[in-house]
């Protein structure tokens, strides 16, 4: 009968270490279930999602916690994201860089139109917000940091496709079911391919009603060194106040707002910022 053991050379920990990186991707797929704008999870929910046993899906909940990633709240038993994970977020380059060179321009635009504003990243086909300050008006919008948005109906999304390649985009957009979440969204690829013509174009993007009724916005990139747009500078408000001739005003201000956090990111404009 041959030895169970493994042969002479073969490191005996091999299985461990397999089952090992299963257990981190398991974990690393549990976190990302929080980044869907659930506040708070429970096992049973996690185990249907992930497709795991309830008892493997508790213990990766209790070691995360035990490592501050995760917090349990005692009444009703569910997860949240813990305030370790809001250290790591804020101690990406991207998001330090941002958060340094972006707000003193948001403050300074809030200071001018009363509005909130946003800073949102492309991640695939949705835009994520890393920054924000909102109005102080009574009425206004309210937006996380870390909340996501499909990107065809986000002025900030928009923004962000239209300065793609045009082979990324195309790839991004091929078989691209688009989620209708209004009855102003755009829901045919062709006519998101014109609208971000038209964005490319003018050098903002504009949302008037497409990503939740009542809410319009617009946005213009921020580029990097390369220039390379990395991500978008948003001004949003509620349509009572944001007619569509208000925000063409306050396009402009956005658009030089953008630019200069382009420029504290060491851009320096050329003509081929805009329809290029």
């Amino acid at each position: 009968m041959p030895s169970a053991d493994p042969p002479t050379g073969r490191p005996a920990a091999a299985p461990h270490a397999k089952t090992g990186l299963s257990s981190v991707s398991s974990a690393a797929r549990l976190l990302k279930e929080f980044r869907h704008g659930e506040r708070d999870l429970g096992v049973t929910e996690l185990s249907r999602r992930l497709g795991l046993g309830k008892s493997t899906v508790h213990r990766i909940l209790t070691t995360l916690t035990a490592e501050g990633l995760l917090e349990r709240e005692p009444t009703s038993g569910l997860y949240r994201l813990g305030l370790a994970m809001y250290d790591l977020g804020s101690n990406v380059p991207i998001h330090r860089d941002i958060h340094q060179l972006a707000l003193p321009v948001m403050e300074a635009l809030r200071q001018q139109t009363q509005e909130s504003l946003h800073v949102a990243v492309r991640d695939g086909r949705e835009v994520v917000y890393v920054e924000r300050l909102e109005s102080q008006q009574t009425v206004r919008t309210f937006m996380r940091i870390g909340h996501r948005n499909w990107a065809h109906c986000t002025s900030t999304g928009k923004v962000l496709l239209a300065f793609l390649p045009g082979d990324q985009l195309e790839s991004l957009l091929d078989g691209w079911d688009l989620v209708r979440k209004t009855d102003r969204t755009i829901s045919g690829l062709d006519e998101l391919r014109a609208e971000l013509v038209r964005v490319r174009s003018r050098g903002y993007g504009t949302n008037v009603n497409e990503s939740e009724p009542g809410v319009a916005s617009v946005a213009a990139p921020i580029r990097d060194s390369r220039g390379e747009v990395l991500a978008a500078l948003s001004l949003v408000g509620p349509t009572m106040r944001l007619s569509q001739r208000s925000l063409r005003q306050f396009a402009t201000l956005v658009v030089d707002g953008a630019q200069t956090v382009s420029q504290r990111l060491g851009h320096r404009r050329t003509s081929s910022d805009c329809g290029a």
